[in-house]
């Protein structure tokens, strides 16, 4: 019998759209929605041929907004925003995927896609067919009137009927028009009937039956508001259930017969991924994935297809008979899939809730140890004793021969560590994902599941809810917890699967196993080390913060003539262009001006508006302070962990595309580092009694490493003479070396090699972009290979679309084809500098990792590594052993780079110490 399958494509869009975030093709068009609306196409095909599945197919989409429904009511759908800027271009992009797959793409001038739905279903029912309708749109299950007719929810991956129109609407299909006509709808501005809501439409509909015979009923009913309303709201009721009926007559495009299918023609497809650069899908298409890196690289890998994920297959673990039986099976494979549910996001303050683990697709577990409500009476299910789970777990979690698979493994070793288990060995797949496609995408496991596994994660929110009403992971039944959690292991071992055989193909199994897996462990074990901070230090430098913000207001307001408030840009805008008739003010689309830091500089250093660019300064203070206050010495005062007395940072091995660390809560990477503000605020700081704070800081890493990148003679020299490199430039540069050629000497140095503009040197330097351009032209005479550098660079990173550091990291540029100007433009600057900042993010990471080894080799275990900010490490160590640990901290660092590679210049390492992090500068 035929089946056909009728594809809500415009539905599909948004929820593609909405599905991943901003993505770019080989081209720089945006493409997150064509990727998504392709992946999940793509996963509709696979069923065909399959029982139930479709013989027949169609895309059908909206073709304009306006309809016969606008000329009933004006007012149709007028509240619906535009579609997003980003989304415009993507359309045609759609429709040439959708014919890649040779489906037919169905859309008709004055109709609606519903309107078109409705009619095929009609005419298939008409000749016998079972129709699906591929859809979750509740004006659609109107349709679900014949049990020939059903629905598919491809992003719950669940079958709807008329039983879940009853659940959701209180009435089955063939009413449902007339619930929704008296409820209306604010998404379509369909007007309703005031104050009735779902429940009660459904209730009326269920005693009276129709619209209709609601509003003749009316006048008869009990006094109440709702009363009133019927009668007064009658026309627009009646207006609604015109507006939310389908019309299933309208002349069919293309009969059905053109809808059969015949297969996917690989062809068109094809074309069509390697038009985009869609390199996973067209692993999937022929398995064998894009050109290789080198001529003599090995085949692609070839990863045959996992099933789709099986909720229900999943198991809960609730006798030791059960868990033993995970634990041999694992031992006796060698790998296995883990994840740790929590009772918070805090790794540091976290409870322990359950173990997931998974040993192949779907074959996947969870483990709870304290499911049940908070109070102490509230019934708990039955389950494993916490205690005895993680004793029984230590030895395979701890196995050498087991190797343990997690993603954002850092997180759970954390948590687990602070259970006595120490997890180990290990390979962890948002690492394995940046190293592979750093400036691709994002490395989120919902994010990976959509591109490499066309699969939508179980939302956290769906689990647990949201708002006050929010529960606990601990308070979730069994049942969806287990669905939850096992399926997060389940898709980190998928993920696995693929990550890791790329890694040899892609040529990132270097920087990989030399640099970023074993420093996973190292910088959990530094987010537990923490760092003692002097809270009442912090709550008198806040107080100072304070007195000087209102002397900046104070000064402010003086000068304006009138009292504002300085935080709001607004009223700030109004003041400085309105009030005081500052020339040159841009508004944005909000009819605001703009006084972000750019708009601020430009004003202060406008010598014909004295006041305004007075204004300008103590503005750009003022903010600068009120940022440190609520930033630092407000936020670190209640970020201090209750047991521990200390601030635990958290770093992303993924947080920077070149492949920097970065930290958040607190960020320790934004602390001004030459001002006495940010001094200040490293002096709270401190050492426990008896200990002292190391800094160990890389002097000079980036022009170092130029000078070895580039191969820059001078450079080099300068560096093994010692000689001040500032100073060389200067002299190179301006004849002379004085405190302002130095200085335009050491923007310079790093400016270039940050790829800046002619107009960039010129604002940093305060010339005219001729004399920065001359300069610029002056430094690239005297290092050519510096010039030389750049352009090959760029050549290759325009050629194949990334950079790779002396250690083989890769960092994708997407929009180095971007058609944006600027987009472009900033892509080049970044892209010229990855290769160099990357390499020291690699070095610095190659010391970290082999600082606790050479430490304890070194009869130092009590030296700890506290922080790790830009090229700076930062120690904490007993008074007693700082003049044994100095040399072997500094031997670690300055040798970072061998035996793997061998560097043309030193590395400097200046070392200071101190009672506190800015006395240690």
């Amino acid at each position: 019998m035929p089946h056909l399958y009728l594809v809500d494509g415009s539905g599909y869009i948004f929820r593609a759209y909405h599905r991943l975030p901003p993505l770019t093709n080989v081209h720089g068009e945006p493409v997150g929605a064509v990727y998504g609306y392709t992946t999940m196409l793509w996963k509709l095909t696979e069923q065909l041929h399959k029982e139930d599945g479709p013989t027949h197919m169609a895309v059908i989409l909206d073709k304009s907004s306006q309809t016969f429904r606008n000329d009933l009511y004006d007012q149709y759908k007028a509240n619906r925003p535009p579609p997003p800027e980003d989304l415009v271009p993507q359309f045609p992009m759609i429709r040439d995927a959708t014919r890649a797959f040779s489906l037919p793409c169905i859309e008709e001038e004055g109709w609606e896609a519903d309107d078109l739905i409705a009619s095929y279903t009609k005419a298939a029912m008409a000749q016998g067919w079972s129709v699906t309708i591929v859809s979750s749109d509740k004006d659609l299950m109107q349709l679900m009137t014949d049990p020939s007719v059903d629905m598919l929810d491809t992003m719950n991956n669940r079958r709807l009927g008329p039983e879940d129109t009853r659940a959701k609407f209180g009435v089955g299909p063939e009413k449902l028009g007339e619930v929704l006509a008296l409820m209306g709808d604010s998404v379509d501005n369909v007007p309703g009937v005031p104050g009735i809501g779902p429940k009660r439409a459904s209730d009326l509909i269920n005693e009276y039956g129709t619209v209709e015979a609601v509003l003749a009923a009316a006048p008869d009913m009990k006094k109440s508001k709702m009363r009133d309303n019927l009668i007064e709201h009658a026309e627009m009721a009646r207006l609604s259930r015109q507006l939310v009926e389908l019309a299933s007559d309208v002349p069919l495009p293309d009969p059905l017969e053109e809808f059969e299918l015949q297969g996917i023609p690989e062809p068109p497809l094809r074309a069509f991924l390697e038009h985009h650069g869609f390199k996973s899908l067209l692993g999937r298409l022929s398995a064998v994935a894009d050109a290789p890196v080198a001529e003599d690289a090995p085949d692609a890998p070839v990863q045959a297809e996992d099933p789709p994920c099986d909720h229900d297959a999943y198991e809960t673990v609730t006798d030791e008979t059960a868990l033993e039986r995970w634990i041999i099976a694992a031992r006796h494979q060698g790998w296995v899939a883990v994840d740790t549910e929590t009772s918070a996001l805090d790794a540091m303050q976290a409870d322990l809730v359950g173990i997931s683990m998974a040993l192949h697709p779907n074959l996947a577990c969870y483990i709870p140890v304290a499911h049940g409500g908070s109070d102490m009476f509230a019934e708990k299910p039955q389950q494993l004793d916490r205690d005895y789970v993680v004793r029984t777990l230590k030895p395979l979690l701890e196995d050498p021969a087991v190797l343990k698979i997690g993603h954002n493994l850092k997180y759970d070793l954390t948590v687990l560590s602070r259970y006595g288990i120490d997890v180990a060995p290990y390979d962890d797949t948002i690492v394995m994902s940046f190293d592979l496609d750093a400036g691709k995408h994002g490395h989120g496991m919902d994010e990976l599941a959509a591109t490499h596994l066309s699969h939508s994660c179980i939302a956290f929110k769906d689990v647990v809810g949201t708002g006050k009403k929010a529960l606990g992971f601990h308070e979730v039944d069994l049942k969806a917890a287990t669905r939850y959690a096992a399926e997060d292991a389940d898709v980190t071992l998928r993920l696995w699967r693929r990550f890791k055989p790329r890694l040899q193909y892609e040529e990132a199994t270097r920087v990989y196993e030399m640099v970023d897996r074993p420093l996973v462990a190292v910088i959990a074990r530094m987010e537990r080390e923490g760092v003692k901070v002097d809270a009442e230090a912090l709550s008198r430098l806040s107080g100072d913060f304070a007195q000087r913000m209102a002397g900046y207001e104070a000064e402010i307001h003086e000068l304006a003539g009138s009292k504002f408030t300085i935080g709001s840009p607004k009223q700030l805008g109004d003041v400085l262009f309105e009030q005081m008739g500052i020339k040159g003010g841009r508004k944005g689309k909000s009819g605001v001006y703009s006084t972000d830091v750019n708009e601020l500089e430009r004003i202060a250093a406008d010598k014909d508006q004295p006041k305004g660019a007075e204004i300008a300064r103590l503005v750009l203070d003022w903010r600068q302070l009120s940022k440190l206050k609520s930033t630092y010495t407000d936020a670190l005062q209640a970020q201090i962990n209750p047991e521990t007395g200390r601030v635990h940072t958290s770093y992303s091995l993924t947080g920077a595309q070149t492949g920097r660390l970065s930290s958040t809560d607190p960020n320790l990477q934004n602390i001004p580092i030459r001002t006495e503000t940010g001094r200040q605020i490293r002096d709270a700081f401190v050492a426990e009694p008896g200990n002292v704070i190391l800094s160990a800081d890389y002097s000079q890493i980036e022009l170092r490493l130029a000078a070895h990148i580039a191969d820059v003679p001078q450079l080099r020299e300068a560096f093994e003479r010692g000689d001040d490199i500032h100073n060389m430039t200067a002299e190179e540069l301006f004849g002379e070396v004085t405190r302002d050629t130095r200085g335009r000497a050491k923007t310079i140095n790093f400016a270039i090699l940050y790829g800046i503009s002619r107009w960039g040197l010129a604002g940093r330097l305060d010339v005219t972009p001729d004399e920065a351009q001359a300069m610029i032209d002056r430094y690239f005479e005297r290092f050519p290979g510096i010039n030389r550098y750049i352009a090959e660079t760029l050549t290759f990173a325009k050629e194949h679309g990334y950079t790779r550091t002396l250690f083989g990291r890769k960092t994708h540029f997407p929009r180095l084809a971007s058609k944006n100007q600027n987009e472009r433009a900033g892509s080049e600057r970044a892209a010229i500098n990855a290769p160099i900042q990357g390499t020291c993010a690699d070095i610095i990471k190659r010391a970290m990792a082999r600082m606790g080894p050479a430490l304890a080799d070194a009869g130092l275990p009590n030296v700890r590594m506290l922080l790790q900010v830009h090229d700076e490490l930062v120690f904490e160590l007993p008074e007693g052993e700082l003049e044994a640990a100095k040399p072997v901290i500094e031997r670690v660092m300055a040798s970072a780079a061998e035996p793997a590679l061998t560097l043309s210049v030193p590395l400097g390492v200046e070392i200071g110490t101190g009672p506190s992090w800015g006395a240690a500068h």
